[in-house]
């Protein structure tokens, strides 16, 4: 009887122990996605032409306050809008707007 209780016990430790590895690998992987939204600071040079004609539809008496962009050539635009307050937006390299929150 002793050794049945043992052996079930170290049985249901076991199956803890797997599931909680599991769930650690499923958290480094998560780290893993969000090192590609790191943005690096680039100069307005390195705009592409469709972003720059975006930009001067949808903010025509705005300057560029700064640029950055992420592996999957996503824009960061800081827009420093004509009343002297900053908007952060978001493009991806062909122009089309991106909603982050």
């Amino acid at each position: 009887m002793k050794k049945s209780v043992l052996l079930s016990l170290m049985a249901i430790g076991i199956m803890c122990n797997v599931s909680a590895m599991n769930v650690s690998e499923i958290a480094n992987n998560k780290i893993a996605i969000n090192n590609t939204d790191e943005y690096v600071k680039i100069k307005s040079s390195e705009l592409t032409p469709q972003v720059i004609e975006e930009i001067l539809k949808q903010y025509p008496t705005s300057k560029l306050g700064a640029a950055y962009k992420n592996n999957s050539g996503e824009f960061k635009l800081v827009m420093v809008l004509k009343s002297g307050t900053r908007r952060t937006v978001y493009i991806d390299q062909y122009g089309n707007w991106i909603n982050k929150k």
